[in-house]
C-alpha cells in the first residue's frame, strides 16, 4: 500500500499547490489538481530534457514551486485589476458531506474491484502495450531523460528512427517508484488503483461547476465506478493505462473551460491553459476526447445567447495560442508521429451498427451480461432529460461519442478511419469514452427519480431518506456496483487459473530477477521478442536486444542478432554487433504459443553451444553467460 499512498501524493499535492495559488477553491480545486499535476510533470521532463537536465522527484518539486509562483502572480494580478466575485452557494454542509461520503464510497468499490482482478498489488500486466510502459517508468527512473522520445529508445535504439509518445503518466510514475522503493509492477498497479476513483472525482467536480443538485452528484459518484467499458476494460486490454487515465480525467476539460468562459481573467485563463495541456501530455488522444467531451457544452451555451460566440471565440484564442507555445514540443512531436514512417492499420470493425447501439445501452461489450441496472438508469436519465438544466449538452456528447463508437465499431470506411486515427481506430477507446457521458446521464436518471418520489410522497418523508433508498437500492440491485464482474474483467488481464499460461509466467519473472543480480551494470542480454523476457529491463535494470514485443521498424541490429544470433562463432556481423551492444547474457522464457512466434531463427536451439554457459535455470526460463 505504500506505493498507492506515494501515488496518490505525487497525483495531488503539485496540483493543490499550483490550483491553490491560483485560486480554485473547494471540489474545483479537488477535482483538477490531478489534472494540474499532470501538467506540470508533463511539460517539465520534456523541457528540462531540452535545456539538458534531468527529471528526478527533486526537479519535479521544484517545478512544482514554479508553477505554484507563476499561479500565485496571476492570481494576484487578476484580483488586483479584476477582482473576482465570491462564487455563490450550492450545497449545504451536509450535502458537501453525503457527496463526499458517496464519492469514497465509489473510489472504494473501484478499488476493491480493481485490486480483485490484480490479486495483489505488484501483478505483472499481460498485455501487449504494458510492456512498453513498465519499461519506459524504469527508463525515466533510471536515466533522468524526460524527453518525449526518451521511453522508445529501450526498444528502439541505434539506428532505428526515434518514436514519440507523450510521457505525464510515465514521469509522475517514475517519480512514485523512485520515492516509495516498490516494484515497477507495483507502481503501475498503485496508478491503475486510483483510476476508478479519480474517474469518480472529476465527474462529481463536473457536476458541481455546472450547479447540479448534491444527489446528483453523489449519484455520478456512484454510476462512475460501475460499467465495466469506463476504465476496466483499458485495464484488461493492454493494458492502455494512459489512456484510461486521460478518460477518468477528460470531464474536468468542460470544467476549466466553463470556468473560463464565465469569468474571462488571467487566472481561469492559466488553469484552462495547464488543464489542455496535462490532457495533451498524458496522450495525444486525450486532448481530442476533451474537445468531444466539452464541445457541445459550447453549443448550449451559444444556442442560449448567439452573440457569446465572437466573445467566446475571441476570449479563446490567447489560450490556443499559449498552449501552442507552451506544448509545442508535443504537438509537433505527434504530428510527426502521424506523417511518420510508422505504420497505421486500425483495428478490424467488431459488428454491424445496431448491434453497436445495443452494447452501448446495455453497457455490454464482449462480456456475458449486460448491466441492467445501469442501462435502466439510463433510460431513466432519458425520459428525465428536460431536467438535466445546464447539464443538457451531456446528452448531445453522449450522442457524439456514442455514435463514434458505432461508426468505428461497424465500418472500416476510410472516412472513419482518417477521423479515428488519434484513438488507432480502436472500438475498445471509444467505448470507453461513450460510457463516460452515459454515466452521468445514468446518475441524472438516478437524481431526477429521487426528485419525483420526493415531489410525490407524504411530505413527512425527507428528501434526504429519499435520496438514501434511490442510491442504496441502486448499490443493491447491482450487486455492490458490478464490482464481481468488474473484477474478473480485469482479472483476465493480470492473471489465469493455470499461471504457466500466462504471457509473462512467474518463472519467467523470477528469470529477469536473478538476472538483475548477476549482470554487471551496463551489460545487455540477447533475448527473444515474443517470449515474455521484453519485461526484463523494467524488472531487472538489464537492458535487453528487445525491450517490447512490437516488431515495427526495428534497429538494424535487433534484426540481425534476432536471425543469426546462434553463429555468434562464425559470423563477424554478429559478433560486430554484441561488441556494439555489451551484450554479456542470454536470458529466453518459454516460448510463445501464439501461431507464429516461436522463438526467433536465431535463438533457436542454443542449449550446448560453446559459446556459452548456462548459469541459472527453472522450469519456464534459462540464463546464458556469453563467453568471449
Amino acid at each position: 500500500m505504500l506505493s498507492v499512498c506515494v501515488a496518490i501524493v505525487v497525483i495531488a499535492v503539485p496540483g493543490l499547490l499550483t490550483g491553490l495559488a491560483a485560486g480554485l477553491r473547494g471540489w474545483a480545486l479537488a477535482g483538477l489538481a490531478p489534472l494540474l499535476s499532470y501538467a506540470i510533470g508533463g511539460l517539465t521532463g520534456p523541457w528540462t530534457a531540452a535545456v539538458g537536465w534531468s527529471f528526478t522527484p527533486v526537479t519535479y518539486a521544484v517545478s512544482t514551486v514554479v508553477f505554484a509562483a507563476i499561479a500565485y502572480g496571476v492570481r494576484k494580478l487578476t484580483v488586483r485589476r479584476w477582482a473576482p466575485e465570491p462564487e455563490p452557494g450550492l450545497w449545504a454542509r451536509r450535502g458537501h458531506i453525503a457527496v463526499g461520503a458517496c464519492l469514497l464510497f465509489g473510489a472504494a468499490v473501484g478499488f476493491y474491484a480493481t485490486l480483485r482482478g490484480l490479486g495483489h498489488i505488484g501483478a505483472l500486466p499481460q498485455g501487449f502495450d504494458a510492456v512498453y510502459h513498465g519499461n519506459a517508468v524504469r527508463y525515466i527512473a533510471d536515466t533522468g531523460d524526460g524527453s518525449l522520445f526518451g521511453t522508445g529508445h529501450v526498444n528502439w535504439y541505434g539506428n532505428a528512427a526515434p518514436v514519440f509518445y507523450p510521457n505525464a503518466y510515465h514521469l509522475l510514475a517514475a517519480t512514485t517508484y523512485r520515492l516509495s522503493g516498490a516494484s515497477i509492477p507495483a507502481t503501475l498497479d498503485a496508478n491503475t488503483l486510483l483510476l476508478p476513483g479519480l474517474l469518480a472525482l472529476s465527474l462529481v467536480t463536473l457536476v458541481r461547476e455546472f450547479r447540479g443538485r448534491a444527489v446528483l452528484a453523489g449519484a455520478v459518484a456512484l454510476t462512475a465506478v460501475a460499467p465495466v467499458v469506463g476504465v476496466y476494460e483499458s485495464m484488461d486490454r493492454g493494458p492502455l493505462l494512459p489512456f484510461a487515465l486521460g478518460v477518468a480525467l477528460t470531464p474536468l476539460a468542460a470544467v476549466a473551460l466553463r470556468r473560463y468562459l464565465e469569468r474571462v481573467a488571467p487566472d481561469t485563463g492559466f488553469v484552462l491553459l495547464l488543464a489542455a495541456v496535462g490532457l495533451l501530455c498524458i496522450h495525444s488522444s486525450t486532448l481530442f476526447g476533451g474537445i468531444l467531451f466539452a464541445g457541445p457544452m459550447l453549443v448550449q451555451r451559444w444556442l442560449s445567447g448567439w452573440r457569446r460566440i465572437g466573445r467566446d471565440l475571441l476570449a479563446l484564442l490567447p489560450i490556443a495560442v499559449a498552449s501552442l507555445l507552451v506544448a509545442w514540443l508535443q504537438l509537433f512531436g505527434a504530428l510527426g508521429l502521424a506523417t511518420g514512417d510508422v505504420p497505421y492499420y486500425g483495428w478490424p470493425s467488431e459488428w454491424r451498427a445496431s448491434t453497436a447501439l445495443g452494447a452501448l445501452l446495455g453497457f455490454q461489450h464482449y462480456e456475458a451480461h449486460p448491466q441492467v441496472w445501469l442501462s435502466v438508469a439510463l433510460f431513466l436519465g432519458i425520459v428525465f432529460f428536460a431536467r438535466a438544466g445546464a447539464l443538457r449538452w451531456i446528452g448531445l456528447t453522449a450522442g457524439v461519442t456514442g455514435l463514434a463508437y458505432m461508426a468505428v465499431a461497424s465500418s472500416n470506411a476510410p472516412i472513419v478511419m482518417a477521423l479515428s486515427r488519434p484513438w488507432w481506430d480502436d472500438p475498445y477507446r471509444f467505448f470507453s469514452m461513450a460510457a463516460i457521458p452515459l454515466c452521468v446521464l445514468a446518475a441524472h436518471g438516478l437524481a431526477s427519480t429521487q426528485a419525483w418520489l420526493r415531489d410525490h410522497l407524504p411530505a413527512r418523508v425527507p428528501a434526504v431518506a429519499v435520496a438514501v433508498v434511490v442510491l442504496l437500492g441502486f448499490v443493491a440491485l447491482s450487486n455492490g456496483l458490478y464490482f464481481r464482474s468488474n473484477g474478473a474483467r480485469v482479472y483476465t488481464g493480470y492473471q489465469a487459473a493455470d499461471p504457466s499460461k500466462l504471457r509473462v509466467t512467474p518463472g519467467e519473472q523470477a528469470a529477469m530477477e536473478e538476472l538483475g543480480k548477476l549482470a554487471a551494470p551496463g551489460e545487455w542480454a540477447m533475448n527473444d521478442r515474443f517470449d515474455g523476457t521484453a519485461w526484463t529491463y523494467a524488472l531487472s535494470g538489464v537492458r535487453t536486444v528487445a525491450g517490447h514485443f512490437d516488431e515495427t521498424l526495428l534497429p538494424r541490429d535487433a534484426l540481425l542478432l534476432a536471425d543469426r544470433f546462434r553463429d555468434y562463432r562464425t559470423d563477424p556481423e554478429v559478433r560486430a554487433a554484441v561488441q556494439r551492444l555489451n551484450i554479456h547474457w542470454v536470458i529466453l522464457g518459454k516460448p510463445s504459443t501464439e501461431p507464429g512466434k516461436p522463438y526467433q531463427p536465431g535463438l533457436v536451439g542454443l542449449a550446448g553451444e560453446p559459446f556459452l554457459k548456462e548459469t541459472w535455470r527453472n522450469s519456464d526460463a534459462v540464463i546464458y553467460r556469453l563467453l568471449p
